[in-house]
């Protein structure tokens, strides 16, 4: 069978992405990287998640990881990265390369002007009505950079111009790939230390690599607050996107769009935490890497208007637990091609210490999904168990069970899964 590999042009962003690292002037003197070499298997009694006829699998899966944040200086980064190969025993599916890639970069030219760079690299599903296989997944990666101009306008008030060019692929060829050019500009008033709002206004234009285009334009109203124990910023504004498509007219769509995250301080243990963005934007965009839960219908080319909502509440308790319990919301509306996508759902997270080198750790996960496309609700159940244990400083061993459940109107997408993980992980010190 063929490697599924990363597309060459894929290869070369993320080398160049994970080479900015070592250019960082300070790399050297910063604080060493983190790396990571982990192994594990994983048996499954339906690989293909299949209603009927179930195949077991056991997948196995070598990955190496790399985490380093820069000293603040002239130039910083931030990378955190995993690599990580999977192999089938039975050959359910052909073996693949995967990577999970986050970079974050700034050089300061001079006083006023900056130059910035990223990029995101992560396994997306291509239609979420179909479950998460590997033949149903594909590596999503958004290259961006540009410079950022400051200019100070008297004691309160400052001028920012910004331009950003934005490369995305896929790794499937019957994706559509896209390029991206992207100008800003904004007017910013400090009202006191702990309250600013301006002006912002936005263009780009992205064209896909069938000659298709979508254009965007956004004006709004950012602000920042802050209170001694929460911090509220955010932008309300309006937007326009134009879409030229094969064989459709020209549209325009307009809408009211927002962003809003707000983060408070409970107590010394809890923090809240609520995160809202509606917007106009297309499948090539940077969206998905803001909210985790969200997931764009890659089979649709369309402007998009998506309205995303998440509430976390994280418990920390010291060396005893911890608990993480998000809420989520997201609604997809595909304008050119009238499809409506809705998904609810809750996700919980507890981890606790049993002994000094064991702990023990649990996951739930529920999703209610609707789509207007072949009208049919979907539930989705997760539920996942297991132990870690500290054999010394740099190895862990690592043991889940888990089982998952889909039910739908429509009986073939339904089915249901239980696996078994165990592996270790290294790290280098």
């Amino acid at each position: 069978m063929a490697k599924r590999r990363l597309p060459e042009r894929m290869q070369l962003v993320v080398l160049i992405s994970c080479g900015l690292m070592s250019l960082v002037p300070g790399f050297l003197n910063a604080a060493p990287a983190v790396v990571s070499l982990g192994f594990d298997s994983r048996y499954t009694d339906n690989v293909r998640r299949a209603r009927v006829g179930e195949e077991s699998d056991l997948e196995s899966r070598l990955s190496l990881g790399i985490q380093h944040t820069s000293d603040p200086g002239t130039c910083n980064s931030d990378l955190l990265t995993r690599v990580a190969y999977s192999h089938w025993l039975d050959e359910s599916y052909d073996p693949e390369t995967t990577v999970d890639l986050d970079f974050q970069g700034d050089c300061r030219i001079s006083n006023n002007l900056v130059w910035q760079g990223s990029n995101y690299l992560r396994d997306v599903v291509q239609d979420n009505r179909v479950s998460g296989t590997p033949d149903n997944r594909t590596q999503k990666n958004v290259f961006s950079t540009g410079p950022v101009l400051t200019l100070r306008m008297g004691a309160v008030d400052e001028l920012v111009l910004s331009a950003a060019y934005e490369d995305t692929e896929f790794r499937e060829p019957e994706q559509k790939d896209g390029e991206r050019i992207t100008g800003s500009i904004g007017w910013n008033h400090f009202f006191s230390p702990t309250f600013t709002a301006g002006l912002n206004a936005t263009a780009d234009q992205s064209e896909l690599d069938t000659e298709e285009e979508i254009d965007r334009v956004t004006v709004g109203l950012p602000f920042t607050k802050s209170w001694a124990a929460t911090v509220l910023s955010g932008s309300i504004g309006y937007g326009v996107i134009e879409t030229s498509l094969i064989n459709r007219p020209t549209q325009e769509y307009e809408t009211f769009v927002a962003n809003l995250l707000g983060v408070r301080e409970v107590n010394h243990t809890t923090e809240l935490e609520i995160e809202a963005s509606r917007a106009l934007t297309d499948q090539t965009s940077s969206f998905d890497s803001r909210f985790d839960n969200f997931v764009f219908d890659l089979e649709q080319t369309s402007a998009v208007e998506v309205t995303a909502l998440r509430l976390g509440i994280s418990n920390d308790f010291g060396g005893a637990a911890a608990l993480d319990v998000s809420f989520f919301g997201n609604r997809s509306d595909y304008l050119d091609t009238n499809v409506q996508e809705n998904v609810l759902g809750v996700e919980v997270a507890y981890r606790r210490p049993i002994t000094g080198q064991l702990s023990g750790t649990l996951g739930t996960r529920y999703e209610y999904q609707t789509y207007s496309q072949d009208d049919s609700d979907d539930e989705l159940y997760q539920f996942n168990a297991g132990i870690e244990f500290r054999l010394n400083r740099q190895l862990d061993l690592v043991s889940r069970v888990g089982y998952e459940q889909r039910t739908s109107e429509i009986v073939s997408r339904e089915f249901e899964e239980t696996w078994i993980l165990v592996g270790l992980q290294y790290q280098f010190r």
